[in-house]
């Protein structure tokens, strides 16, 4: 059935306060919140990423760790994400039985680093990637088609860092990163009537700052802030509105989406005298800058009131030989969502179990394998929208797979 409000102002308002939630959200991965840097991270459930240095792609998340290269050092991949998304004990609108099975899918997400050492002191760098990159695809099976649809949602980050190494123990770095998200949106209700039809994209402006702190040659510590800055997103949205019987469309309106700052610290040892090291993360995210979504157009659209999160990885790398590296990590990554909830956002704490390993043809270059199973919880959600609404329980489980090609010249 369709939904009935009173006036087209109030339909257009709530869609587009609940859809464009989902662009945010997954734009910068609340709902799964991904790193896609490296293959060589994903092995070890990124324990220790802002630090190791094992190959150009640390510059992504630390640009302080580009000061550790004395060579120029090039790093390419690919990272695959299958997601697996299920609702379940769930009812539409009170009544209609709402379950489905696996409206997750497979998304590609490439990454390039490549770090020049200027001299003994500098050092610059350039990265492209993408953030993030996912689709969410419930077919007209799914009977609550308002909450669902599709939701086809990429985003590609640009770098540009320097380093300076002050002495032997210290380092410093920073740069920019210019962020380009746009997200496709879609939702029909069970009899096939168009409710929304959104395309918006945008361009964003952040910066990055970091250290390194080397206490041997076996022991170190890194700390990076990335700064994210508001995304203004702008597109052309249709919306039906039932009073009327038709769609109406809103033509290049802006709208305001807070994206989370993020701070990482960062530990590498290497144990004396063995082939052992350990390595863990703690990333802090605040997402509570999420509170609302603001409209040009609309003003305050909706309130969501995100919470800021935290993520805990511990990992250990075994240098088997000259020809083969091996690697490990757990993650702990929580919820960026607390009161609200969402049936297309499924978004819970999660468990990361990572293993990896690089097999080098020489001692300039290497391949990178690696993978992770990413274990969610069930999470009860309700909805609504206009008259209608739903209920059910939401779970979403994801797999991980990365391959990388590094280089030194």
């Amino acid at each position: 059935m369709a939904t009935h409000v009173n006036t087209p102002r109030l339909l257009k308002k709530t869609l587009l306060a609940t859809s464009l939630l989902m662009t945010a959200g997954q734009l910068n991965a609340a709902g799964f919140q991904l790193n896609a840097q490296s293959a060589t991270g994903l092995g070890r459930a990124f324990a220790g990423d802002a630090v190791i240095a094992d190959n150009a792609s640390v510059m992504a998340k630390n640009a302080a760790a580009m000061a550790l290269f004395d060579k120029v050092s090039l790093s390419l991949g690919v990272n695959i994400l299958d997601t697996d998304i299920n609702v379940s004990d769930s009812t539409y609108s009170r009544v209609v039985p709402s379950d489905y099975d696996d409206a997750g899918g497979i998304s590609i997400a490439p990454n390039f680093h490549v770090i020049f050492p200027i001299s003994e002191k500098f050092a610059l760098g350039v990265d492209l990637y993408s953030n993030f990159a996912t689709k969410t695809d419930f077919d007209d099976s799914f009977v609550g088609g308002e909450y669902g649809g599709l939701t086809d949602v990429k985003s590609i980050n640009l770098g540009l860092a320097a380093s300076y190494r002050i002495n032997q123990q210290w380092s410093i770095g920073g740069g920019l990163d210019l962020i380009y998200g746009s997200g496709k949106l879609q939702r029909a209700t069970v009899t096939g009537v168009d409710v929304l039809d959104a395309d918006a994209n945008g361009i964003a402006l952040g910066f990055n700052l970091g250290t390194v702190f080397e206490l041997d040659e076996n022991n170190r510590f890194g700390l990076a802030y990335h700064y994210s800055p508001e995304l203004k997103a702008k597109g052309d949205t249709s919306v039906y509105v039932s009073a009327y019987n038709t769609s109406l469309t809103v033509e290049d309106d802006t709208l305001y989406l807070g994206l989370p700052d993020i701070i990482e610290f960062s530990g590498y040892h290497h144990l004396a005298h063995t082939k052992f090291a350990v390595h863990y993360s703690v990333q802090w995210i605040g997402w509570s800058s999420f509170d609302t979504l603001d409209s040009e157009n609309f003003s305050t659209l909706n309130t969501y009131e995100w919470k800021d999160t935290y993520h805990f990885s511990v990992g250990g790398t075994y240098y088997l030989n000259e020809t083969w590296t091996l690697r490990t990590g757990y993650m702990y990554d929580m919820s960026a969502q607390d009161e609200v909830t969402s049936i297309s956002v499924p978004d819970s704490d999660r468990q990361w179990f990572s293993a990896g390993f690089t097999y080098h043809f020489s001692e300039s270059s290497n391949v990178d394998l690696g993978a992770t199973y990413l274990l969610g919880k069930d999470v009860s959600v309700e909805e609504s929208v206009g008259a209608s609404s739903i209920t059910g329980t939401t779970r979403a489980n994801a797999l991980l797979a990365a391959i990388q090609y590094s280089h030194e010249f």
